[in-house]
């Protein structure tokens, strides 16, 4: 979708980050790639059968967020095994949670700014 040289560079970026970065940082850099390669399907939207799928399952998730997030969580999640890094943790109270989640949600509330109402 992106190009294999962008997403090269998402995956050193990844590879680079995630290991010992904070899940409130990395969740951000993810939604924003999630947005990016959102922008581009949008603008190659005139082949649907390439892109028409991925900017379905997009549309979907604005559309319907609760039901739409588990697919833009699969999508982070894929980012993530493509870069080989792990992207579930366990917090210091021993509860696990996903960053690939955390993405999603930052993806799908990406212009909720409440201090702007």
């Amino acid at each position: 979708m992106v190009g294999a040289k962008t997403y090269g560079i998402w995956m050193d970026m990844l590879r680079v980050l995630v290991p010992n970065g904070r899940t409130h940082r990395l969740s951000v850099v993810v939604a924003g790639m999630l947005h990016f390669a959102y922008d581009v399907a949008c603008k190659k939207e005139k082949n649907p059968s390439k892109f028409g799928k991925l900017l379905e399952l997009y549309e979907y998730a604005f559309e319907d967020p609760e039901e739409g997030m588990a697919a833009i969580v699969e999508l982070a999640e894929s980012l993530f095994k493509d870069a080989g890094v792990r992207y579930k943790r366990v917090n210091s109270r021993g509860q696990a949670y996903s960053i690939a989640e955390s993405a999603a949600y930052e993806f799908l509330n990406w212009e909720n700014m409440p201090w702007e109402s």
